[in-house]
């Protein structure tokens, strides 16, 4: 047995070492590899701050708390977009999703044709299911897909091609998947046909996706399991079980906070069962817990028509979804692995993403990553055992285009369609130079205060990152100053 000193004086970069970590931890369980199983919790459309342990003024999230006690909590993670498709793309392939012309929400055949985006996700790209499959492990999928599948689109890939050897989606996917009731979207979702449908209340989908998480875990006991659980009730609308929202009577005198809190309360406590689950199976010491969102709460202007804020929190962060500020990219994030990442510390320095997920997962696992289309991400092992990191590379994003993209609806949200983070400096700009927004992020988290006037050469010199990496994306900008 290594003690963790010496395993964080080590590399990690040797599949090896891993191993040995498993035996170190856990015990080598007969028949089972040393490496570790890995569970990624991923939120649709949960705020920075939504969780208590990152800020809710308001209401306690108990079983996410309790995640973060016991594990890391990071307050500068990313995902890759503002909006749920392109996040989504991203941290299961470990690229862009400008990669593979993705950089909105998957719509109809007409809408993703007008906005120059795919149908959905080719089934070429290097998903970490499959990486992870090809190195024994058992892979499920359970939650939300959104990255092909639903409205008419009805030729998309199975989650199966891309390396699950189960899953249970929703309406915006294919193959066997949980429906609402009296649902637009969930009525077109059923034509489509291609899987076992079963219709579910929303206030109960998480609980259906954790039951088959649970399921999954003690049916594979002769192998490590990746399991994607990508719960989607906190998106709205927000529908929660009859006579839950009551208890947020005295709370708030905002009826969508009141049944936001309800959804949320229920989240956490399904949480905390998959959580328990994983304990009760003798796995805490075996098992990495990653927990995420994919993008910030949400802002649909009827929210605004109705006369209140729209639910969800982002803390000190400007922006919501649909926008490149903080508010809309930067996520609460969590990682937990009993006896081996240090318990109850909080990184304010290391900036993570979306992408570096993939990577991250394969190297602890032992996996080949796809040499045909390598990661963008890099590999953040030990930022996830508590070290404090420099990254090597800075985070881009794009948004959709300046004219064909969901806007928030408080327009002071309305962001520039590109953005680059490096070190603490953000350049938000349109691919014409214009509208360019300059913040020194380690002075102002809130990006408040315009710098482009008093940095030029900082901006400048950003601005030609943006472009330099727009090139490799295949994404058009203009060779010109900022405006």
């Amino acid at each position: 047995m290594i003690s963790r000193r010496t395993f964080l004086k080590r590399s990690l970069g040797s599949v090896a070492v891993v191993a040995g970590l498993g035996r170190a931890y856990a015990g080598e369980q007969p028949g089972r590899p040393g490496r570790p199983n890995i569970l990624f919790i991923f939120i649709d459309d949960m705020g920075y701050a939504d969780p208590s342990c990152f800020g809710n003024p308001k209401v306690k999230t108990p079983n996410i708390d309790r995640l973060a006690q016991e594990g890391i909590r990071f307050t500068t993670f990313y995902t890759n977009s503002p909006i749920c498709s392109p996040s989504r793309v991203a941290v299961m392939t470990g690229q862009y999703p400008a990669r593979w012309d993705i950089h909105s929400y998957l719509n109809s055949r007409e809408r993703n044709r007008e906005r120059g985006m795919a149908n959905f996700l080719d089934p070429a790209a290097p998903t970490t299911a499959r990486l992870l499959k090809q190195a024994g492990y058992a892979t499920a999928h359970f939650g939300k897909w959104h990255i092909g599948g639903g409205r008419d689109v009805d030729d998309a890939p199975l989650p199966q091609v891309y390396g699950f050897d189960e899953s249970l989606v929703s309406f915006e996917g294919l193959g066997d998947r949980i429906l609402f009731p009296n649902d637009k979207l969930c009525d077109q979702s059923a034509k489509l046909g291609h899987g076992v449908i079963t219709r579910v209340p929303k206030h109960r989908s998480t609980e259906t996706y954790v039951d088959r998480t649970i399921d999954f875990m003690g049916r594979n006991p002769e192998k490590p399991f990746y399991i994607e659980l990508f719960p989607n009730d906190v998106h709205d609308a927000h529908l929660p079980k009859p006579g839950a929202a009551e208890k947020f009577d005295g709370v708030t005198d905002n009826p969508f906070e009141r049944s936001f809190f309800a959804v949320l309360e229920e989240l956490d406590r399904q949480l905390g069962r998959v959580v328990a689950a994983v304990d009760d199976l003798g796995q805490a010491g075996n098992t990495l817990i990653v927990f995420a969102s994919d993008n910030g709460p949400t802002d649909w202007p009827h929210y605004y028509k109705k006369g209140h804020q729209p639910p969800g929190f982002t803390g000190p962060l400007f922006g919501r979804k649909w926008s490149l500020y903080e508010g809309g990219i930067r996520m609460p994030f969590i990682a937990r692995w009993k006896g081996v990442i240090p318990e109850g510390i909080t990184n304010d320095e290391t900036v993570m993403c979306g992408i570096n997920l993939s990577p991250t997962f394969c190297r602890l696992a032992g996996a080949e990553t796809d040499t045909t289309h390598p990661p963008d991400g890099e590999v953040m092992i030990d930022a996830l055992m508590g070290k404090k990191i420099e990254r090597k590379q800075p985070v881009f994003w794009q948004y959709g285009t300046p004219f064909a993209q969901l806007r928030p609806g408080n327009p002071d949200f309305v962001s520039p369609s590109l953005a680059v983070r490096d070190g603490k400096w953000k350049l938000l700009v349109n691919p014409d130079g214009s509208d360019a927004r300059l913040y020194n992020l380690a002075e102002d988290i809130g990006e408040t205060k315009n710098r482009v006037q008093d940095f030029p050469e900082k901006a400048a010199g950003l601005w030609q990152k943006i472009r330099t990496w727009a090139a490799r994306m295949d994404i058009p900008v203009e060779d010109t100053p900022l405006v």
